[in-house]
């Protein structure tokens, strides 16, 4: 895989070029945008959840932040994975190329919105009088292995986006559903074992509670937590791989 991606580099920054360049297209604020709308969703989020979750919570903002952060990159990612392949199937129809670079290349753009929008979550916890402690270089773990998770989530859904179309849609509604359950805007305390539980199946949940146990408590997360996410991020891209290997040959029947 790395020796086919070394000889398509070339294609595949231009790839990586082109998603920005199509993204932005026309807009007044360009990558700017990567920025504002993560901060007025924040905003929006903040004005209606704040009184009835935040109002007894220390930097309910950086709590709210962080849930806001993670679950958009996940969204984004997944989303536009999907679509990678049927997106780009008039150039692997034609010209003979590995197919799993065009997702990687939309991985990358969504790594480096995020990054950019990370940049401004660490300006927000500064003004938030969040503590920077040197464990902040700890969140570079759940973001390699969210990164990750997202890819093979992307090969799964790309592959299956290209059989069955009504996969949109249903992806749609599980993005709202996941995106009330990974508690963004509330607590978890309060809920039975039985819940909890089901909170630390959820691989964004866990993503979104590692940033905050980092950032808000100052604290390290436990080898349970690391090897949770490291087997998250692991199953997807099984699954992800597992799904182009076997339909590899069956794409252009489909597209």
């Amino acid at each position: 895989m790395f020796e086919k991606l070394a000889k398509h580099r070339f294609l595949f920054e231009e790839l990586v070029k082109r998603d920005f360049k199509k993204k932005y297209k026309r807009t007044i604020l360009g990558m700017g945008w990567s920025m504002l709308s993560p901060l007025l969703t924040l905003l929006v989020m903040k004005v209606v959840f704040e009184n009835f979750f935040g109002r007894n919570t220390a930097h309910y903002t950086t709590y709210l932040f962080c849930g806001n952060l993670l679950f958009a990159w996940f969204s984004e990612a997944s989303s536009g994975g999907m679509m990678s392949l049927y997106n780009n199937a008039g150039i692997f129809s034609k010209v003979n190329v590995p197919k799993y670079l065009f997702l990687l290349s939309g991985s990358v753009r969504t790594l480096i919105n995020f990054a950019l929008t990370l940049v401004l979550f660490f300006v927000f916890c500064g003004l938030d009088h969040v503590a920077f402690t040197w464990r902040f270089v700890l969140l570079a773990y759940p973001v390699a292995t969210m990164f990750l998770f997202n890819i093979g989530v992307g090969m799964a859904l790309s592959a299956l986006f290209i059989f069955f179309r009504d996969i949109d849609y249903l992806w749609r509604v599980f993005l709202q559903l996941l995106m009330y359950g990974s508690a963004i805007f509330y607590m978890t305390d309060g809920f039975s074992p039985k819940v909890k539980f089901v909170f630390a199946c959820n691989p964004i949940y866990r993503h979104i509670a590692y940033f905050r146990e980092v950032v808000l408590e100052a604290a390290t997360p436990s080898l349970e937590t690391h090897l949770a996410l490291a087997s998250f991020a692991a199953a997807a891209l099984i699954l992800g791989v597992f799904m182009y290997k076997r339909y590899n040959t069956k794409f252009l029947y489909y597209v």
